[in-house]
């Protein structure tokens, strides 16, 4: 195989550009495969797209294929290509190929499970999360391949692409553990996030944590009567409005006890980065607020940084006492409010977790039992080193292939970066090219191509700039 000499100056392009054709047919039929992970009924669709992506790997030449269909995890797919240099590093590439669910149906343009190409957006669930961020990386395999004249890739690449991750990834650090002398590796590549926008592309370099909790305050074993007994006995509502009123200050901050001592901040580079980019809030309110006319949050910060790299406490829901029509005359015998807290660099949930119980201890009055239920063990935080090489390289990968300035971003969502962090005990970096207005998880799910095709001719350049930054 020889170099392609059609763009001297940008090897890897031309190579995408030639196989873009068969690229987006592919694309399309592993969209047909409605790989709904959390519906019980699509888990055999599920393991109909592991088998078919694995298949797509053994006919573009990788040399060791493997569907992990042992359970309880649903398929995942594991490949490896080594390079032909054994000093090369170790690549690991993660994603998943499951699928959010399309309800509601009836909101859906075109069928969510047909791949439907309107100009330059392909239309489908998974065409950008996840499938589409996967099919760009069998792509960019080929195109390195192509650009380079070689017959194996310059890293040793291996690829791990669940079947869990829109259900939490409940199996994950099982499969990590189980599979541990398979996956081992110098650096991950986490191929599961968006850039900021088409016209200011970025290098994501973290996501936020989660921790979720349900405080149940009980006053009785009854309901009783707001004439016979209110203002006499405790009213669990009343206390739970007041610890919900407790859980911030008059600026925005959390108040559980030192929920800020392990906080690492963003690099001043990164903070500059962030002011540079083009952020509307009038437009972003309308994008992402759902209906919120005023953007507020902790004091000090802009809203961008309050989405990204700062941690919150919010109230997802309240519930005690009578909410049916009319009066019901009552003191409630409980009351409850569910929590979530996203979580930044270096925040621990299990840590987070010690604190809300300090908090609702010290804010529970006396007559009032308290349970404080924890949902799951959490997802850590991570956020990438900007200094790092391979960060380094995937910026400069990155510009050179979108032409323009490239900056850093975040995400305020949760994944798991920081697990693959902890077990795998190697640096991750971020690596997407798909865009936040893309509908992920909604009706009418898109991607746009020409930014998933510069995906695929920045990942190319990737692989060959590596071996020289991680010597």
């Amino acid at each position: 195989m020889t170099a392609d000499p059609a763009n001297p100056e940008h090897p890897e392009r031309a190579a995408v550009a030639a196989l873009a054709d068969d690229f987006l047919t592919r694309l399309r039929e592993w969209i047909a495969i409605p790989s709904i992970g959390a519906d019980p009924a699509h888990h055999a669709d599920v393991g109909r797209s592991a088998q078919w992506l694995a298949d797509a790997l053994r006919h573009d030449g990788w040399p060791h294929v493997e569907v992990w269909d042992e359970g309880p995890a649903l398929p995942a797919v594991h490949a490896c290509w080594p390079a032909e240099d054994p000093a090369a590093p170790t690549v690991l590439v993660y994603a998943h190929h499951d699928v959010q669910p399309v309800d509601p149906l009836e909101e859906w343009e075109h069928p969510p499970f047909e791949g439907v190409v309107v100009g330059e957006e392909l239309f489908g669930r998974g065409a950008s999360d996840d499938k589409g961020q996967v099919a760009m990386h069998l792509l960019a395999v080929q195109a390195h391949l192509r650009a380079t004249g070689a017959t194996a890739p310059a890293v040793t690449l291996k690829l791990f692409v669940e079947g869990e991750e829109e259900s939490g990834s409940p199996h994950l650090g099982e499969l990590l553990d189980r599979h541990a002398d398979d996956l081992a590796c110098d650096l991950v590549v986490f191929t599961d996030t968006p850039m900021y926008s088409r016209d200011a592309p970025t290098v994501n370099t973290g996501q936020r944590g989660v921790l979720g909790a349900e405080v149940f305050f009980t006053g009785g074993t009854s309901d009783v009567h707001s004439g016979r007994a209110g203002g006499g006995v405790p009213n669990p509502a009343t206390a739970i409005a007041r610890l919900v009123a407790a859980l911030h200050d008059a600026d925005g901050r959390v108040l559980l006890p030192g929920f800020y001592a392990d906080v690492v901040e963003p690099t001043e580079l990164e903070r500059a980065d962030y002011a540079a980019l083009p952020f509307d809030e009038a437009r972003w309110l309308a994008a992402n607020a759902g209906g919120a006319q005023a953007a507020t949050g902790e004091a000090g910060w802009s809203t961008l940084e309050r989405v990204w790299v700062r941690p919150t406490a919010e109230v997802n829901g309240i519930r005690g006492g009578y909410t049916g029509p009319g009066l019901k005359t009552i003191v409630p015998a409980s009351a409850s409010v569910k929590l979530s807290f996203r979580l930044v660099p270096d925040q621990e949930p299990a840590k987070v977790m010690a604190a809300l119980r300090e908090f609702v201890a010290a804010n529970t009055p006396e007559g009032v039992g308290a349970e404080v239920v924890v949902r799951g063990d959490g997802v850590p935080a991570y956020a990438a080193d900007v200094t790092h090489p391979a960060t380094l390289a995937v910026h400069e990968a990155m510009s050179a292939s979108f032409d323009e300035p490239v900056r850093y971003s975040r995400t305020g969502g949760s994944g798991p970066a920081g697990v693959l962090h902890e077990r795998l005990g190697v640096p991750v970096v971020y690596f997407g090219a798909t865009l936040p207005d893309d509908r992920i998880h909604a009706p009418n799910e898109r991607v746009v191509l020409p930014v998933l095709l510069r995906g695929a001719e920045a990942a190319a350049r990737l692989w060959r700039l590596l071996p020289e930054r991680l010597s």
